[in-house]
């Protein structure tokens, strides 16, 4: 398309922080130490993970670059990067996490197919950007409209981003119109990032960011957004990111008997010390982050160090020095908490955490039980191992 282009190679790939873990070069996919993510409340952009399905694109002219609007509406149009900065901007402080995070995990079980990503393919930023909301009222779709009088029912949003499950096709997804037209639910078109420009890797110049979605549906580097009468008919839509049973093999997958999956279940993982790392006898700091989907808050934290018998609460927060209330409205309802609490530690322990949230939905006890094929959404209580030897802890 004018203005930006997807290149065929990786040669021109942007500069990336030392620090990540690379689990994939082409395509690059990569996550921070686990460390980094308790350092902040909000995560440093070269810090954030960076989950990508080709070469990233390349944007040769910013003023010829535009996003088409076109599908079953009225008045398809054609906007450029002025128009989207002309309407009202918004900030949303939101928590982006890939499906398969934790997926090493559960590949400890049984294999799965999929990047090996540990505790960090997760973050949460500031982004800065117009309401789809808003945009979709410059081609006559209202506020909260479930069906256009066409028959559109869904938002689908298409990258330039092109990638081999697609055939050479381009990354697509889609959201249900109903979500996309509600501006309670924050929905944007992002140019900024942490109060910065977007950068290469995060979707520069135009991204969709979907609050309390899984991250496979905040599509980067936005091509179209087409409104549609069924659910995107993608590879990512239809043949990924699904959640089965662990009966179900891949003799045995009928992918049409699941719904492409959306909200990300209540989530946890301590973040402040490796799984079998060496620690003092002493007093351990275990912090870590919590996150629910759809805009639910964090009701609790539990930290159990006799493997579920007994728990103790950790404290939570967000914004530095402001207290925590799950759902208050001077909470952030899109975002993770960061959790601590201190232990003593006299012996070779087992540290778990799991979080419940504001609609008591709580974290499995056991990964076997959400084992799956493509080993998504393992939000099995989280452990690591403290084995007692010399350390700087």
């Amino acid at each position: 398309m004018p203005g930006i282009r997807g290149p065929a190679e990786y040669s021109q790939e942007p500069h990336r922080h030392p620090s990540l873990k690379v689990n994939a070069k082409e395509p690059f996919n990569a996550e921070p130490p686990r460390s980094a993510l308790v350092s902040s409340y909000v995560t440093p952009v070269d810090l954030f993970y960076k989950r990508n399905h080709g070469p990233i694109p390349i944007v040769d002219h910013l003023d010829s670059y535009s996003v088409t609007l076109t599908g079953l509406i009225q008045n398809p149009r054609k906007l450029f990067i002025k128009d989207i900065r002309s309407l009202p901007k918004y900030n949303v402080t939101a928590t982006l996490q890939c499906a398969g995070n934790r997926r090493t995990a559960m590949s400890k079980v049984r294999n799965v197919r999929g990047v090996g990503w540990d505790v960090s393919a997760i973050g949460n930023a500031v982004w800065g950007g117009a309401k789809l909301a808003d945009v979709l009222e410059l081609v006559g779709i209202p506020n909260l409209t479930g069906s256009t009088n066409l028959g559109g029912r869904h938002v689908e949003f298409v990258s330039v981003d092109r990638c081999k499950e697609e055939n050479g096709g381009p990354y697509k997804a889609s959201i249900p119109l109903s979500q996309a037209t509600n501006p309670e639910a924050d929905v944007l078109l992002a140019y900024e990032m942490n109060g910065e420009t977007l950068n290469r890797d995060h979707g520069f110049p135009l991204r969709v960011v979907v609050p309390g979605v899984i991250g496979a549906r905040s599509v980067k580097w936005l091509d179209s957004i087409n409104v549609i009468a069924e659910e995107c008919q993608g590879f990512f839509m239809q043949k990924d990111y699904k959640m089965f049973p662990p009966s179900v093999n891949w003799d045995n997958i009928d992918w049409s008997s699941r719904r492409p999956q959306m909200d990300f279940p209540v989530q946890s993982a301590i973040c402040s010390v490796e799984d079998v790392q060496m620690v003092k006898p002493g007093k351990v700091s275990i912090k870590g982050y919590a996150v629910s989907g759809g805009g639910r808050g964090i009701e609790r934290v539990d930290i159990s160090l006799d493997g579920g018998k007994n728990w103790v609460e950790a404290s939570r927060t967000q914004k530095p020095e402001m207290h925590y209330i799950s759902e208050h409205n001077s909470s952030d309802k899109w975002a993770w908490v960061l959790f601590e609490a201190t232990i003593d530690v006299s012996q070779t322990t087992e540290v778990i955490a799991k979080a419940v949230d504001s609609a008591a939905n709580v974290q499995p006890e056991n990964v076997e039980s959400v084992w799956n094929l493509r080993g998504v959404l393992n939000t099995s209580w989280h452990r690591v191992l403290l084995r007692l030897g010399h350390s700087n802890l």
